[in-house]
C-alpha cells in the first residue's frame, strides 16, 4: 500500500472533531461525507441532487479575480487556441490553476488541475486532483457545489484506479466519495475488499470503524481501532476513538484507560488538560 495522509480523507475530518472537543478551538466544517455519517448511515442508493454546473462555478470564481489576473488568464486562453499537443495544453491549464489558487479560489483551481491531470493521464496527478476536490467539500455549505466536487473527485479517482488497479489510495478516495453520495454499502464493500486483502490497512480500518460507530456496531468499531493501534501505537486519533467508543458502551474504566494512553502520545497541553478533566468526570 502506498502511504496516505489520513487526515486528507474527507471522512477523517471527523477525527479533528474529536480533537477540538477536548480543546478550545473552533470546529472545522465537515465534508459532505462526514456530514452524511454524522447523521447516521445513509440509505442505500445514490443522492439525486443535481451538481452545480462547471460554468457557474468558473464564472463566479472569475468575477472574484483582480483585473490583472483576469488578463493573465485571458492571455493563456488565447495561446491555448494554437496549442495542439496534450503536454502544452496541460501546462496551460496548470498555469490557470495556479492563478486561481493564488487567489484562494480553490474549486476553480482544482478544476483546471484536474484537466491537466486527465491530459497527462497520470495516476499520481489524478489521485491528487481527486483528493483536492474531496477536501474542498468541507469548505462550502452549498450542497450543489459539494455534489459537484464529489462528482469531480469520483471521476479523478476512477481514472486513477484504471491506471493503477492495485493502488489502495484512489480506491479509498473513491469509497469515500461513494459513501458521501449515499451509496453506503457499496462504499463499505470497497473498503472491506481492501481490508480482506490487507487486514492492517489503517485508512480503510479508520473509515470502517467510524461507520461502525455511526451504525451502532460498537464492538466492530473497537476491533477496527484496536487493529490500527496495534500497527501504529502512537495513532492518537484511533486511541481517542477507542476511548469514546468504550464510553458509549458504558465501560468507563476502559474509556479512562484509553484516554490516559492518548495523553502519552500527544504534545498538546491544552488537550491533555481537557482529557484529564473528562477522566475525572468519568469517575
Amino acid at each position: 500500500m502506498r502511504s496516505i495522509h489520513y487526515i486528507s480523507i474527507a471522512v477523517a475530518i471527523l477525527l479533528i472533531a474529536i480533537i477540538y472537543r477536548w480543546g478550545n478551538t473552533t470546529p472545522p466544517r465537515k465534508t459532505q461525507a462526514a456530514a452524511n455519517m454524522a447523521n447516521g448511515m445513509p440509505s442505500s442508493g445514490s443522492i439525486t441532487m443535481k451538481p452545480a454546473s462547471v460554468d457557474s462555478i468558473l464564472a463566479a470564481s472569475r468575477m472574484q479575480l483582480h483585473a490583472k489576473d483576469v488578463a493573465s488568464i485571458t492571455t493563456i486562453e488565447n495561446k491555448l487556441k494554437a496549442v495542439r499537443d496534450s503536454s502544452g495544453m496541460a501546462s496551460s491549464f496548470l498555469g490557470i490553476a495556479k492563478i486561481y489558487e493564488q487567489n484562494k479560489l480553490l474549486p476553480a483551481a482544482g478544476y483546471y488541475s484536474a484537466l491537466a491531470a486527465k491530459l497527462d493521464n497520470s495516476e499520481k496527478m489524478l489521485t491528487f486532483a481527486g483528493q483536492f476536490f474531496l477536501d474542498r467539500t468541507g469548505e462550502t455549505d452549498v450542497a450543489s457545489v459539494q455534489q459537484w466536487e464529489l462528482t469531480e473527485a469520483e471521476d479523478c479517482f476512477q481514472r486513477a484506479l484504471a491506471l493503477a488497479p492495485d493502488n489502495d489510495t484512489p480506491k479509498i478516495g473513491l469509497a469515500t466519495c461513494t459513501i458521501a453520495m449515499g451509496e453506503t454499502m457499496k462504499g463499505v464493500g470497497m473498503l472491506r475488499e481492501i481490508t480482506q486483502k490487507e487486514p492492517n490497512n489503517i485508512p480503510a480500518n479508520m473509515l470502517l470503524g467510524q461507520l461502525s460507530i455511526q451504525s451502532g456496531q460498537l464492538d466492530k468499531a473497537i476491533g477496527r481501532f484496536e487493529t490500527i493501534v496495534q500497527n501504529d501505537p502512537k495513532n492518537a486519533d484511533a486511541m481517542l476513538y477507542l476511548a469514546e467508543t468504550y464510553e458509549k458502551k458504558g465501560d468507563k474504566a476502559k474509556a479512562a484507560e484509553w484516554y490516559e494512553k492518548t495523553k502519552q502520545v500527544v504534545d498538546n497541553e491544552a488537550l491533555k488538560a481537557n482529557i484529564d478533566k473528562h477522566i475525572n468526570e468519568l469517575k
